[in-house]
């Protein structure tokens, strides 16, 4: 990136069916020093909608980052997880687990599924704002992610 060349919005994907979690996380971002916008999915079928510009979506802005629950009404995380690495246009989107389990086969088979990162959530409210803020600075910070154009 070049001086002075303007910057877009980071375009993050939430999909929490909860909605203490979903504001718990809204919150922990309000605070963040890299602009974005939060999208937010309430179960796994929307999600997929959103990510193929598909219904009310069709004009839906590609996310830079997806934060994916596993256990969704509808369709469930690890179907949508499956469904998007499978997937050539949305396969490079890199996708955080962020979820309440800590159940080895499912951190197991989010990895063979090629998840990108599979965080536990915590139920500690200081603890989830530091986890939130770490993905938020690494995800949208230090890493660097696939150019707009190629997600």
């Amino acid at each position: 990136m070049s001086y002075g060349e303007d910057v877009k919005p980071k375009i993050i994907l939430l999909v929490e069916d909860s909605k203490a979690d979903i504001r718990l996380i809204q919150e922990a971002l309000k605070t963040s020093s890299t602009e974005h916008t939060l999208m937010i999915a309430r179960d796994g079928v929307e999600a997929m909608d959103y990510l193929r510009q598909e219904g009310e979506y069709k004009e839906a802005i590609r996310p830079n980052l997806i934060l994916l629950d596993l256990n969704l009404p509808k369709k469930d995380g690890r179907e949508v997880l499956a469904e998007i690495k499978a997937d050539p246009t949305l396969k490079r989107i890199p996708v955080v687990v962020l979820s309440t389990s800590r159940n080895e086969e499912d951190i197991d088979h989010s990895y063979e599924l090629h998840v990108n990162c599979f965080i536990s959530k915590s139920r500690n409210l200081s603890e989830l704002f530091r986890i939130v803020k770490e993905i938020e600075t690494f995800w949208l910070t230090t890493a660097t992610l696939p150019s707009d154009e190629k997600i």
